[in-house]
């Protein structure tokens, strides 16, 4: 599906008081930015933001990031965020392959990963989101009870999410194959393409994996 282009976006995402311009520049120090202590947790490929806006709104004790690479996408986020009187969240235009030049070992308490591109082609895998290569990237900057959640609509990319998972010698912390009829519904926030999906009759896979490490 081709991107919309939203003119003006780029030199407002530059601008907005919601996105951190020099993120690398915080490597380690973000409990300092945030002036607190409280858990961070992080979603790479935001969208449009609703996600994150309702559980900032829902958790103000918890500190959230949103990271997407499109100004165009972005951009309705940050309108989505003007409308709520939080503190606790805030944006980062950015490549996920670089996550690591933002985030420090033992930064992050929770990465969530939702409706992500599921770049089809064989060549492209080391892409995915929930690759081995990505879940290493992740490991080192989450805390030892750290987590990954993955919500899918996609059947293939969430059986090769499973196998990633063993690949890279993570866990299973549960997985559901109908996550609106299972036990794993309660408390639930759906995205925008989870709302459109599931009003198709999608089911709607969901994981969360952990690795075992030494505190």
């Amino acid at each position: 599906m081709r991107l919309r282009n939203v003119k003006g976006s780029q030199e407002s995402i530059a601008s907005n008081e919601f996105v951190i311009q020099e993120p690398e520049s915080l490597k380690g120090k973000w409990n300092e930015f945030f002036g607190n202590h409280n858990p961070i947790h992080i979603e790479i490929g935001m969208g449009k933001g609703k996600f994150l806006t309702q559980l900032a709104t829902q958790n103000p004790n918890i500190n959230y990031i949103g990271i997407e690479k499109y100004s165009s996408v972005l951009i309705r986020a940050t309108q989505k965020r003007q409308e709520v009187d939080i503190q606790n969240l805030f944006y980062i235009r950015f490549e996920a392959e670089y996550i690591n030049d933002i985030f420090a070992e033992n930064e992050i308490d929770r990465v969530y990963l939702n409706f992500s591109d599921p770049w089809p082609k064989d060549r492209h895998a080391k892409r995915r989101l929930t690759s081995k290569e990505f879940l290493a990237r992740y490991d080192k900057f989450l805390v030892p009870e750290g987590y990954v959640i993955f919500k899918t609509d996609n059947k293939d990319l969430f059986e090769f999410s499973l196998e990633q998972v063993e690949l890279a010698d993570w866990k299973l912390l549960y997985k559901t194959y109908d996550l609106h009829h299972s036990q794993y519904a309660e408390g639930n926030v759906m995205t925008e393409y989870e709302e459109k999906f599931s009003s198709m009759g999608n089911p709607i896979f969901k994981m969360a994996a952990y690795r075992e490490k030494e505190k």
